[in-house]
């Protein structure tokens, strides 16, 4: 690192992400600052500080969450100087871990470590503190402190129970012959913000001091595991980081402990070419470093061959086929880039670097260097490349991993890739340090052309793949030609790791296919299997989300018998593992699940408010009853499992054919809104332990938009609002720490919005959408019940009206809830002006139409005669109608309709007509959420995606569909023309 400094991380604040001026940064930094108790509230008066803090609260909600957790640790970290503070909490975590009880014990020292250094490497490098090679070091040196305490924590354990007799009972792990190697980007002191740590683990065993007679490789397997376990468990507090073994030799068929002779004799004999780069890196960071250092140089032969041969040649070029294969993303862009593995990204600088150190690295020692950048300056100063072309892939790299930690700082997700989304890009670039999307672009766009430029320069001559036939042959140690053409033909981009993946199944890696009897009952129904996959949304994806399903089961001659009696489930299965992501990745987690999609009780059986609650308030209680600490994140936990698993079950009847549009709509607002109302007890709860109660007072939740309008989809947000009253004469809740009532229920608000959206080991519920509150988001997140309806009877725009059409109180105060329905009700029957709200809905929609005009059918909520024409005109009905006909009033949009020609508002045939195309524009709406993010393309989706579609619509074949939908927006268009008159 550079020569530390004195000076404390605010003193050195150069640079901040940008944020909006009245942003939710903004208004939650106010909110940090109303809170902030002294040393922080000095700190947070520092302009520069607040500039910060803003740009992190409105870019991450990750590293906001990190900031509320804890406000001294915030304090420490801005008080203090960043290399001090890290070294002070390296040092703290061995002392901590040297008196660690247990297991529980340890695990909590490592997370609360990893979380303050996560904190404060992100401040760091956000702040412009450290340069951007600074801060992979410290977390790289972070891992190297988390492996090599918890290892010493491991022996200090086996030696206490007399299974270890050590040299030093201080530093047990000393000369054990056990040593842990870091590889990739650990090895070379570059980890990324997120990134997990790959490692191999070997143990020689002449240096065995292993007490008894157990058996050696059994007791470092054993150890191995718990090192595992305390490293990427989650916890309450957390994970330390996520921890992969799959770099040892033949990982499918090893221990993930292997001996030093074991590991000579595979690297001598069988070892690949891409073993020998990733060596390139390896480094011993924990238990017996001296023996991991020896380990590496007996190594060295097969890592630097002297002369590089045939063999060699051609699988470099594999390589960079495979990598190339791998990023056939399409050409370089902006929105969605891949700052790893796309076109111009970090792993094609990698990849010129490595790939030249291995051709020379045999002959010139000095270029066996594990840093990509000191790699670099040797090949340039050994003539393998040109000053220029060094320092610029030199900027290169350093601009591109700084780039990918705020990707990665925004939600601590191993992702790569910049958003796709227009909204979520503009956020992002400005979390990035750019003014907007055009000025982030402009910086970018050149960096990844330069790379992609010199990366083309490598091999320019190298071999291309084989033209291809019709068969399938998997059997065989080499990948036949033909095969490979068939499955790209079929879709599969990356035939080669379809056959490695189907090759695997006949080997019997998996329990699944271990006996001779599943893999015949495979081969029986593999065929339909991977033409089934293949004719999917994303064919590469669908088989490996059928791998990892399959290695997850016990036995698979009851599956495979099953899908071969009925080929039926051949393709629901394909649809879940291709077409909905989301369901693949739940099934493969929860096995249970597959129980629940083979029986049809339970995929006919109805999700009542009732059956949700039982289950939710038994999950809680258990939670609180288990939960380690404050149980209130079990609880989360425990809600996003419940949501999702329950969500699960939707999306399969979806893709079954099971239920309908109205019935999934109903359904997932069943969930959301139970799981909502549960967690609302649970704040209120914590809120009165912390803050007491406001007397009188009480509040409740109203839900808004799809949510309020029970027409949810999988991947709906919800939109919600806090109303809440009190008695006028009190002046501040009764707690220890008391508030004044605005800002109890303002705290109550915010907890509850992190209660749904913070994203937690099992990820986030739903993202939350205030934005529909009394003055938008300039206005207080909760909102007083006189207030509100002040607001709404002398301030509220014609378009909140509208959107009051759909409120409806979820949860909350039974007494208080009665008094929001009749306000709602006030507003919504109050007499109008019928011309004036014609005029304003028609110029609402004329604003929303120059902003997001589209000519593409298949935009099915923007485009004309779509969803938001469909509602105007329920909303409209609804506004211009209550005062006379309140009988006609509902929350969702086809009842409305129903409801407005029942009693003569609009033509029976209209009400058909309109009904007809909502079922229509909300089947196909939650087809498309389910299966695909992004828009819909007929001209490349599968014909698998076409056919649920097709399904979903009662028509003969996607061409019907299209004459149907194309018929079903000109009737909702001409509806709306007709009957919202100025």
């Amino acid at each position: 690192m550079d020569q530390p400094s004195i000076q404390s991380l605010a003193d050195r604040i150069a640079e901040w992400p940008k944020a909006l001026p009245n942003g939710r940064g903004a208004e939650r930094y106010a909110a940090l600052k109303a809170e902030a108790a002294p040393p922080l509230a000095e700190l947070l008066e520092n302009p520069k500080v607040e500039k910060l803090l803003t740009g992190v609260f409105e870019g991450s909600p990750y590293l906001t969450a990190l900031a509320d957790r804890d406000h001294a640790r915030l304090a420490r970290i801005l008080a203090d100087a960043p290399e001090a503070r890290f070294a002070a909490l390296t040092e703290a975590l061995w002392a901590s871990m040297r008196g660690a009880a247990d297991m529980v014990a340890a695990k909590r020292v490592l997370r609360l470590y990893k979380s303050e250094v996560a904190l404060l490497t992100a401040l760091a490098d956000l702040a412009g503190v450290w340069p951007v090679m600074n801060v992979t070091r410290t977390l790289s040196e972070c891992a190297d402190a988390a492996v090599g305490s918890a290892v010493r924590f491991l022996f200090r354990l086996a030696s206490a129970r007399g299974q270890w007799s050590p040299f030093d009972p201080e530093r047990p792990e000393e000369r054990s012959g056990y040593f842990v190697l870091a590889m990739g980007k650990h090895g070379a002191f570059e980890l990324n913000y997120s990134s997990d740590v790959d490692i191999i683990v070997f143990f020689d065993r002449e240096k065995s001091r292993l007490a008894g007679d157990g058996d050696l490789q059994s007791f470092f397997v054993r150890l191995t595991r718990d090192l595992v376990l305390l490293l990427d468990e989650r916890t309450p507090d957390g994970y330390v980081f996520r921890t992969d073994l799959r770099l040892r030799p033949d990982a499918g068929a090893t221990q993930i402990a292997l001996s030093t002779v074991a590991a000579h004799g595979y690297y001598e004999t069988v070892g690949q070419n891409w073993e020998r780069a990733a060596m390139i890196k390896a480094r011993p960071v924990a238990g017996d470093i001296d023996a991991g250092a020896e380990f590496l140089s007996e190594l060295s032969p097969f890592i630097w061959r002297r002369y590089l041969d045939f063999a060699s040649i051609a699988d470099i070029h594999a390589m960079k086929r495979q990598i190339h294969a791998h990023n056939d993303i399409g050409p370089i862009s902006v929105a969605g880039q891949n700052l790893k593995l796309g076109r111009g990204g970090i792993r094609e600088i990698e990849f010129f670097v490595q790939t030249q150190q291995l051709i020379a690295g045999g002959r010139q020692p000095d270029l066996r260097v594990c840093a990509t950048l000191d790699a670099l300056a040797a090949l340039q100063h050994r003539g393998w490349v040109r000053p220029e072309v060094r320092a610029e892939l030199d900027h290169a790299y350093r601009y591109l991993r700084r780039l990918e930690h705020r990707v990665q700082m925004v939600a601590d997700e191993q992702t790569h890739e910049v958003p796709s989304q227009p909204n979520a890009l503009d956020a992002f670039s400005r979390f990035a340090g750019y003014a907007d999307v055009a000025d982030f672009s402009a910086h970018l766009m050149p960096v990844l052309e330069t790379v992609e430029k010199h990366y083309q320069g490598l091999f320019e001559e190298a071999p291309q793949p084989s033209e291809a036939g019709s068969n399938l042959v998997f059997a065989g140690a080499e990948d036949d030609p033909r095969t490979l053409g068939e499955l790209k033909r079929l879709g599969y981009s990356q035939p080669t790791q379809v056959l490695a993946i189907v090759r695997g199944w006949h080997h019997g890696r998996a329990p699944v296919v271990r006996s001779p009897h599943a893999r015949e009952r495979l081969t029986e129904v593999q065929p339909l299997l991977i033409e089934a996959l293949a004719d999917t949304v994303d064919p590469d994806g669908a088989i490996a989300s059928f791998d990892r399903f399959l290695a997850e089961l016990p036995s698979g001659v009851q599956l495979f018998s099953l899908l071969r009696a009925q080929p039926g489930l051949i393709r629901l299965f394909a649809n879940i593992m291709g077409s909905a992501p989301r369901l693949a990745h739940i099934l493969s987690r929860r096995r249970r699940l597959l129980d629940a999609v083979l029986d049809p009780q339970v995929m006919g059986g109805e999700l009542s408010g009732a059956a949700i609650d039982e289950l939710v308030a038994n999950a809680f209680a258990a939670a609180r009853a288990t939960g380690f600490g404050d149980p209130i994140q079990e609880i989360l936990d425990t809600a996003r499992r419940i949501g999702s698993e329950l969500a699960f079950l939707v999306g399969v009847r979806i893709l079954a054919g099971s239920i309908s549009a109205t019935d999934a709509g109903m359904a997932y607002a069943t969930i959301a809104e139970r799981l909502i109302a549960a967690l609302f007890a649970e704040v209120t709860r914590e809120m009165e332990e912390d803050h007491g109660r406001v007397a009188g007072g009480e509040a409740v939740v109203v839900a808004m938009g799809k949510l309020g309008g029970r027409e949810m989809t999988a991947t709906s947000d919800v939109d919600l609002i806090l109303i809440y009253d009190f008695d006028p004469t009190v002046e501040q809740s009764d707690g220890a720490k008391p508030l004044s009532p605005p800002q109890y229920y303002a705290r109550l608000t915010q907890r509850l919005i992190t209660a749904i959206s913070a994203r937690t080991a099992e990820g986030a519920l739903y993202d939350v959408d205030m934005r529909l509150r009394p003055s938008g988001q300039k206005g207080p997140v909760a909102t007083r019940l006189s207030s509100f309806t002040n607001y709404q009877a002398s301030e509220a725009w014609t378009w909140e009206h509208m959107a009051l059409t759909r409120a409806r109180v979820i949860a909350g105060n039974v007494a208080l809830k009665s008094k929001v329905e009749d306000e709602i009700r006030s507003v919504l029957t109050s007499k109008r002006d019928r011309a004036k709200i014609a005029a304003d809905v028609l110029d609402m929609r004329r604003r929303i139409e120059a902003e997001k005009a589209t000519a593409d059918i298949w935009d099915l909520k923007q485009v004309r005669g779509g969803l938001v024409d469909l509602e105007f005109i329920a909303q409209y009905l609804q506004l211009v109608h209550g005062h006379d006909h309140p009988e006609a009033l509902s929350q969702t949009t086809v009842n409305a309709l129903s409801k407005a020609a029942a009693v003569g508002l609009i033509r029976p045939e209209d009400d058909r007509q309109l009904a007809d195309a909502g079922r229509l524009l909300h089947n196909l709406t939650q087809v498309l959420r389910l299966t695909i993010e992004g828009p819909f393309d007929p001209a490349s989706a599968p014909k698998g995606m076409k056919s649920l579609l097709v399904r979903s619509a009662g028509e003969n074949s996607f061409n019907d569909l299209e004459i149907r939908l194309k018929r079903t927006l000109a009737g909702v268009l001409d509806a709306f023309n007709r009957l919202i008159i100025a």
